[in-house]
This record gives C-alpha cells, sequence and structure tokens, in this order.
C-alpha cells in the first residue's frame, strides 16, 4: 500500500495526528512495563525460580523475532486493522479472521488482566492510607469509563498521557533497581547465573508467562491511520518497544530474585515485590511511589488496550466481519466512538463480575492474562507465517533472510504448545476452551456474513 493510499484511507479517524513518540507510546502503554515488575515477575519466579532472567531473555529473543516481521509489514501498509490487515493482504479469507478475532480477543482481554491489576493495587493503597478498602468491581467500572472518555475524546490526548505516565513509574523502578545493585556490589550472582536449582519444565512454563510480558508490543501498528508518517514511525516504535521492554524485564528479574534472596523471602510468594525491594535499597518512600505508579500505569495500559481493540473492532466492521454500525467515527473528534463504547464494555464485564464473585486482583491479572496470550500467539504466528508472501508481492522478497519468518512463527507454535501441554490445572484448563468457543462464534459470523455480502478488497 503506498503512503497516498494510506493518507486517502483514514476511515474517518484523524490523519496525522500523531507524532513519533505518541506513536511509541501506543506500544509502550499496551506492555504496561510498570505492571511486569510489580506483578508478572514474581508470577514468572515461581515456576522458573533462579532462571528468571534466561525466560526474559529467551522471551526478548523471540519477541524480536515477531518484531522484526511485523517492522516489514509496517513499513508497506498502514492502516487500524494492525496485524489484522497484513494477514489480509496475503492469507486465505478464513485465515484473516481468525487473525482478526484472536487480535480484538486479546487487546480486550489484556485490559479485563489490567483493570484486575488496577483495583489490587488501589485497594492496596487505600487500605494503607485509610484502613479499608473500596468495592473491586466499582473501581474495575470506575477504571474502565474513564479510559473510555479519554479514547472518545481526542487519541492524541490519550497518547501523550500514556508516554508520561510509563515514564515516570518506569523510572521509579529504575532507581530502585540501581539502589539494589549498588547495595549487593560489583559482583554478580553467581546462583542466578548458574541456574541453580532451575528446571526444564519450571523455565519453559516461566518462558511462556514471560511472553505476556510483551504482548501488545506491536499495538503502534493500529494508529496507521492517525499516525505521521506512518510506514518510518510505526516500524520504528514496533522494534524500540520491543528492545526497550525486553531489556528493562530482564535487568528487573534479575535484580528481584537476588534482592528477594538478601532477605530470605520468597519472590514468586510476594503480592507487592516493590515494598520488599524498597527495604533492600533502603529506601521505603520508592515503595509507595511505585505503587502509586503500577496504579497508574495500569490505568495507562486499560486506556491503549481500548484504543487499539477500538481500532480493530473499526476495520473488522469495515470488512463485514462485524456488525456494520461500529465503522462510524465521531464527526468531532475523529474517533471511533461505537466501537470504544463495545470494547470497553467487553473488557470490564469480566473483571468486574469476578471481582464481584470475590476474585482477588492477581487472580483476574493471571486468569485474562493468560486468555490474552493465546490471541496474541496465534496472530503473531499467522503474521510471520504470511511474511514471506507478503514481501514477494511488494517486490522485497530479498529485504529478509528466509529463516527469519520460519524461525519466529516456530517459536510462537513452541509458545502455544508451551500453553496447552502440561494441562494446566485449575481455571487456566479451561482457558483454551473458551478461546476455541470464542473463535469458533467468530468464524460462524464470518462465515454467515460471507454468505450474504461479498467481502471488500
Amino acid at each position: 500500500m503506498a503512503l497516498s493510499a494510506v493518507a486517502s484511507n483514514s476511515y474517518g479517524l484523524r490523519s496525522n495526528a500523531l507524532s513519533s513518540m505518541e506513536t511509541l507510546a501506543q506500544s509502550v502503554s499496551t506492555i504496561a512495563p510498570t505492571s511486569t515488575p510489580v506483578v508478572t515477575i514474581p508470577l514468572v519466579c515461581a515456576l522458573a525460580g533462579n532462571g528468571t532472567w534466561l525466560a526474559y531473555l529467551l522471551a526478548t529473543t523471540a519477541i524480536l523475532l515477531v518484531a522484526v516481521c511485523i517492522s516489514h509489514y509496517a513499513r508497506h501498509s498502514a492502516s487500524p486493522g494492525s496485524l489484522y490487515t497484513y494477514v489480509t493482504m496475503t492469507l486465505p479469507p478464513p485465515l484473516s479472521a481468525i487473525a482478526a478475532w484472536s487480535l480484538l480477543l486479546a487487546y480486550i482481554a489484556t485490559g479485563s488482566s489490567v483493570i484486575g491489576g488496577f483495583y489490587h493495587y488501589a485497594n492496596l493503597l487505600l487500605h494503607d492510607a485509610s484502613g479499608h478498602v473500596t468495592s473491586a468491581a466499582m473501581l474495575a467500572i470506575i477504571v474502565t469509563a474513564i479510559s473510555m472518555a479519554i479514547a472518545w475524546r481526542d487519541v492524541k490526548v490519550s497518547a501523550r498521557l500514556m508516554l508520561w505516565i510509563e515514564a515516570v513509574s518506569v523510572t521509579l523502578i529504575v532507581i530502585l533497581v540501581a539502589l539494589v545493585l549498588f547495595r549487593h556490589g560489583a559482583h554478580l550472582d553467581r546462583i542466578q547465573l548458574h541456574l541453580s536449582g532451575v528446571s526444564g519444565s519450571g523455565l519453559r512454563l516461566g518462558l511462556v508467562l514471560a511472553l505476556f510480558s510483551f504482548v501488545g508490543f506491536e499495538s503502534a501498528t493500529t494508529l496507521g491511520a492517525e499516525a505521521r508518517n506512518p510506514l518510518t514511525t510505526i516500524p520504528r516504535a514496533v522494534i524500540q518497544s520491543a528492545v526497550l521492554a525486553g531489556v528493562f524485564f530482564i535487568i528487573c528479574s534479575y535484580t528481584e530474585v537476588l534482592g528477594f534472596r538478601v532477605l530470605g523471602q520468597n519472590l514468586g510468594e510476594s503480592q507487592a515485590p516493590m515494598r520488599v525491594l524498597a527495604r533492600v535499597a533502603g529506601a521505603p518512600v520508592l515503595a509507595v511511589l511505585i505503587d502509586i505508579g503500577a496504579v497508574i500505569s495500569l490505568f495507562a495500559c486499560t486506556l491503549s488496550c481500548i484504543t487499539a481493540a477500538a481500532r480493530v473492532l473499526l476495520l473488522m466492521s469495515h470488512n463485514g466481519l462485524t456488525h456494520g454500525g461500529l465503522r462510524k467515527t465521531h464527526s468531532r473528534f475523529e474517533t471511533p466512538g461505537r466501537a470504544i463504547l463495545v470494547t470497553g464494555i467487553a473488557a470490564v464485564a469480566p473483571a468486574a463480575i469476578l471481582a464481584a464473585r470475590g476474585a482477588s486482583g492477581f487472580d483476574v491479572y493471571g486468569w485474562l492474562g493468560s486468555l490474552a496470550t493465546y490471541g496474541f500467539i496465534v496472530a503473531y504466528a499467522l503474521v510471520s507465517f504470511a511474511l514471506p508472501r507478503y514481501l514477494k508481492d511488494h517486490g522485497a522478497a530479498s529485504s529478509v533472510p528466509r529463516l527469519l519468518p520460519a524461525t519466529a512463527c516456530i517459536a510462537m507454535l513452541l509458545a502455544l504448545v508451551g500453553n496447552l501441554y502440561p494441562v494446566p490445572e485449575g481455571p487456566y484448563g479451561k482457558l483454551p476452551y473458551i478461546y476455541l468457543a470464542y473463535l469458533a462464534a467468530g468464524m460462524v459470523w464470518f462465515f454467515v456474513s460471507n454468505r450474504r455480502q461479498p467481502q471488500p478488497a
């Protein structure tokens, strides 16, 4: 797709509205880097132990393979449909529909997941301040309503807000990590580097969970109709977000395991790890500031997930995969108002219902985050698989080594197998069936709508 075509096919969205930094902010906020040290790394450590840093190193490598594949698409095409658009250009319509429904679920379920993390940390701060907590379901509804209002009002404002929120939160964590490493001295932690006590199965399962820390790194591609110079800024944002997040996660995982061992505590059982690290660093005030940053970061991730999901839903509507009314954009703000409403409700409903039934924020984060991972992995695998044909059609087949897309696709398939076998226990064992049921419903809609009317090119 030529750049002129990109500019003329904005789908009613505000074109040329976002700078390169604001485009990068979309991917960074969907990753929500602050949430990984405070929530995800302890879960990975419970599985991988002293191999937590290695799990994140391997996850970073796998994500970079996919990021390079996506960046090659983004140099030729820009639209609100993100990975769905790339697959549509190359693969048969049924596979394109699978990519679309998978990506939509991935963004919505990630939004639900971080809503759970939000009310966990919000109540933690409320308890510290007043000795009381409030309704988790009410907190879930409030954070979603505010996110929807910002996403509906102005995508430029929301992008800037997300960038500043994450910058402040990550800076606080970097300061804390630096203090912990400084107190430890200039020698390496040989127990971690020698992978003491690490099992192969634990490392494999930890790797799968570590991948969830990165999901959404490609969400800058959903701003293809709104970014300035999208064929340049979006590929750069995809690569930058993957690299920056990977380095940050590896250092944080190494430091957290080290800090908890100094105190003789178990990182895998901690629900507020930054408070423990603040004790090790001798800077308890940072613990409160980082908890506040975590709440704000999780809010930013809720906003970015709704922003991304709404744009995927908008393009799905244009292509006949969802109801035609969802393609309408606001005449003044040029945002997909109806799609924002639908995706916001879809994100908050499971989190609020589970909260009302007594589920903890950590449980909601883990359950819905794992569900989101299925959608992302399938979308990433399809995009990697389709890349060689896509480049051939654009006369750029020689620009990518042949093994790159194959390796990226295999890495995602191995991650999917790692999610399915051995069969997870408890609620996690039901998630594959929920994903398949959702996908089946989406495909039924696809085949029914495909019979009623021809698909647009």
